[in-house]
């Protein structure tokens, strides 16, 4: 060994060792495809002190890599994808050996330009366009079923159907099938700070929901994924939930007379939340996303025509709707927030699937009248072919 080796060697037996998760999206979902890999680093006494958000801020995760070629991100003969840390949190899983999660980005193999799959660049990309001070806020509602591997609902029969939509939702007892597992979701999430605000039992049996929130900007998108992980990591666990069990996030994974699942945005700007003129700002924005309808609805989901059929408390997909205290229109101002003259509003027709970073840039952006070049940019890639009558809608709307 040299002399500069064995000197690494003493430091690193003299310091702390800490586990790294890095956690990052490969480009296929935001929701499944959510691919984590762990490294082994070493702090001083005074680092070992530090919460992972000021090890981030003082760069102790440093950039690493995968191949690209497993992931479907890169081929041909350099596949390595660069994943930067970007955000970091207690670990809510390890507990021997002092664990910190790290959300990363992926980036091409030299570190100079994201991957085209980076959605959360791109949502950076319109967040730092605002101008305006606008402090956005979101309020996400996960709804998504339990489910066995095959596909079948929790608490449904293997053959047939259950009881009829009605005392599921909000339930307590026998009906309210998974809530052990629910429940520790929960409070994994609240033991690694993420934003997660409540949960409910929804309309259909084994179908739930929790809400993420209040978020600021690209925080919102980094809370929703890594909620989305926690509930991986916990299909993981084979002696309390048993190998069976997955978790569902389309859009309508019950067809016929069923709940659909959905991810409705909650939403406001300082202005919005402002005493003074709150609700002119957000009739204002309310009124900008009738004219957007063509440029925001690529990004609410790939299936969601399947649940925006006007049914189930939602709207249709091609016609924009708002209104008070409504629930079957696209935008609901809530009763509260008309009575106050200011707050939020709700845009009810973003699907379970939703990319949080693309949603979240694509109502700010829209609403904001902010410039959103890289997002506009995805459009084909995310347009299906029942959309195909989106800019009608928008000029319906005019």
């Amino acid at each position: 060994y040299s002399f500069c080796t064995l000197l690494r060697f003493f430091d690193i037996m003299a310091t702390n060792p800490i586990i790294a998760e890095y956690i990052w999206l490969s480009g296929a979902d935001t929701h499944h495809d959510i691919r984590s890999k762990a490294r082994t680093l070493y702090l001083n006494d005074e680092e070992f002190q530090l919460s992972p958000a000021e090890l981030l801020a003082k760069g102790k995760f440093p950039e690493w890599n995968f191949d690209g070629s497993s992931t479907n991100q890169a081929k041909g003969l350099n596949t390595e994808i660069a994943i930067k840390a970007v955000a970091a949190y207690p670990h809510p899983f390890e507990k021997n050996v002092r664990t910190i999660a790290v959300l990363a980005e992926c980036y091409l193999a030299d570190g100079s330009e994201p991957t085209a799959d980076n959605t959360r660049a791109v949502a950076r990309s319109v967040f730092d366009a605002d101008t305006e001070n606008s402090e956005p806020w979101f309020g996400l509602e996960q709804e998504y079923v339990l489910t066995h591997k095959e596909g079948r609902p929790l608490g449904w029969p293997e053959r047939g159907f259950p009881y009829a939509q009605g005392p599921y939702y909000c339930s307590n007892g026998p009906v309210a099938y998974g809530r052990n597992l629910v429940i520790a979701h929960y409070e994994k999430c609240l033991q690694m700070g993420i934003k997660i605000s409540g949960t409910n039992a929804e309309v259909m049996p084994g179908q739930w929901e929790y809400q993420v929130g209040p978020c600021t900007g690209i925080e919102c998108g980094d809370h929703m994924v890594l909620s989305r992980w926690v509930y991986l990591r916990l299909l993981e666990d084979i002696g309390t939930f048993g190998l069976d069990m997955d978790v569902n996030f389309e859009v309508k994974p019950v067809k016929g007379d069923w709940n659909g699942s959905g991810l409705h945005t909650n939403f406001s700007t300082r202005q919005m939340r402002d005493p003074n003129g709150g609700m002119a700002a957000i009739t204002e924005a309310v009124k900008r996303l009738e004219n957007t309808v063509h440029l925001d609805v690529p990004f609410h989901g790939q299936n969601n025509n399947e649940r925006l059929t006007g049914l189930h408390e939602t709207s249709s997909y091609s016609d924009f709707t708002w209104g008070v205290g409504t629930r079957h229109t696209s935008v609901r101002i809530g009763n509260d927030v008309a009575a106050k003259g200011y707050g939020y509003f709700e845009d009810r027709r973003p699907g379970s699937d939703a990319d949080p970073y693309l949603l979240s840039a694509s109502l700010f952006s829209s609403s904001c009248a902010i410039p959103a070049p890289k997002l506009h940019a995805l459009i084909p890639k995310y347009t299906r072919a029942w959309m195909g009558d989106l800019k009608n809608a928008s000029k319906k709307a005019e």
